[in-house]
């Protein structure tokens, strides 16, 4: 494995994706897969692959609704692999190790990259970016915006789950057209209710959705300045 990809954070994440699967990352996956359908309109895809795909959450729903005949996986855990892999999903043609940074495809062999809630955990985010460039006609990256005033708040929370990087619409746009890629769409969304409720409880849950929801409809910088969103950016290659 590269030495880009720091022992701690290897160590961190090997067994990372160990036991049953997660609910709260199945309803996040949904959440981002209807932000992904948002952004991406009514292109189509024959080859898609999931760089940091974790344990398979977004590829399983991918590979329920269609949006691609192919799809790829890359992971840097160990137990994610295994996860991937024991869901055999009848789509998914390959599923492989790599080392965080270096893509083992060729360029352009990919019609789509994804990036969905990675570049949050990653210590040389450009790097990342250049490569999902390379190897796809087009790239989608989906962070969370916690660059908002309880930034504070959130660092302390975000540290037991691996995130090291905090963003705002603004600088993650900064951060993709200075690594050789143009943002086509972008989207901002909160999280589902479903989402909401299974994190805070029924009656917490629906509040902080409705916020959150509030917020974005006066004003998606409004929003992101004061509580976390999500934020979506389908990209293509300036090279």
């Amino acid at each position: 494995m590269s030495d880009l990809l720091g022992e701690e954070y290897r160590k961190m994440y090997d067994g990372y994706y160990a036991g049953d699967p997660s609910s709260k990352r199945a309803l996040g996956a949904r959440d981002s897969v209807r932000q992904i359908r948002r952004v991406v309109g009514h292109d189509k895809f024959q080859r898609i692959v999931d760089v940091g795909a974790g344990e398979g959450s977004v590829l399983a729903i991918l590979n329920e609704d269609g949006l691609a005949k192919e799809l790829y996986a890359l992971e840097i855990s160990g137990s994610g692999i295994d996860a991937i892999t024991n869901r055999k999903l009848s789509n998914l043609v390959e599923c492989k190790a790599f080392d965080g940074y270096t893509i083992p495809y060729r360029d352009k062999f990919f019609d789509l990259a994804l990036s969905t809630h990675v570049l949050e955990h990653v210590e040389h985010e450009r790097l990342v970016l250049r490569e999902l460039g390379r190897v796809a006609q087009r790239v989608l990256v989906v962070v969370p915006m916690e660059g908002h005033l309880r930034v504070a708040n959130s660092i302390s929370l975000s540290a037991p789950h691996g995130h090291i990087n905090f963003y705002r619409p603004e600088t993650v746009k900064n951060l993709i057209e200075t690594s050789h890629l143009r943002v086509i769409r972008s989207d901002v969304d909160c999280y589902s209710i479903e989402y909401e409720r299974l994190i805070a409880g029924q009656f917490k849950g629906t509040i902080k959705y409705l916020i959150r929801r509030a917020l974005l409809g006066l004003s998606p910088m409004a929003a992101t300045s004061l509580l976390t969103h999500i934020g979506a950016f389908y990209c293509e290659s300036n090279e």
